[in-house]
């Protein structure tokens, strides 16, 4: 059972672990709605508990995110919440599948993954009943099935970044290369 204690009774959230056999790894999928006005304490709360899920090794998040301004192809938004609902995608190393505008032209309902060939075969179309959104289906494929990759990637979300910057600090960087630390964080992140 995936336990996210995190402000439950404020975010809108299902999250469901799939149990796989011995050494094959865990599936987490969860199903979020997010409300058009909802209060920015919900959001962050809602944050937090992606980034518990996020530390599984396959993560599958689908649902009504209600972002109508984002641009999905070049990852940028107009307004702050937005903006920050791209930041925590990023930060959890999730890519968003759904590719076909819903409703009015833009993707509200969306399927988030962490894994390459962990999703595939999404279909948006029809509609259930007499809502307004059209249904999303996609297979998750888990266990045997996942695609097995001869390509070595790094997991990022287990690393040190404080021994990392400590073991920076500790170089000798001549005077024609600056340190990496030295460096502003506004040319790397800069903000609005």
């Amino acid at each position: 059972m995936l336990r996210i204690r995190v402000d439950e009774e404020q975010v809108e959230s299902l999250w469901v672990r799939i149990k796989e056999k011995a050494n094959m790894g865990d599936t987490v999928v969860g199903v979020y709605c997010r409300q058009p006005d909802q209060d920015e304490e919900v959001n962050e709360a809602f944050y937090r508990q992606l980034e518990v899920a996020s530390r599984s090794q396959a993560l599958v998040l689908m649902g009504d995110f209600n972002h109508p301004d984002i641009c999905w192809k070049d990852n940028t938004a107009r307004h702050t919440q937005s903006r920050r609902f791209l930041q925590s995608i990023d930060d959890n190393f999730l890519t968003q599948v759904v590719e076909k505008p819903m409703r009015r032209g833009v993707l509200l309902d969306l399927v988030l993954k962490n894994k390459e060939g962990l999703v595939e075969d999404v279909k948006v179309g029809g509609s259930l009943g007499c809502s307004d959104h059209e249904m999303v289906e996609f297979r998750i494929l888990h266990g045997r099935s996942r695609a097995i990759s001869r390509i070595t990637t790094l997991d990022f979300r287990r690393a040190n970044f404080g021994l990392f910057k400590d073991l920076l600090g500790r170089i000798p960087w001549g005077p024609n290369i600056q340190s990496p630390l030295s460096l502003s964080s506004r040319s790397v992140h800069p903000k609005e």
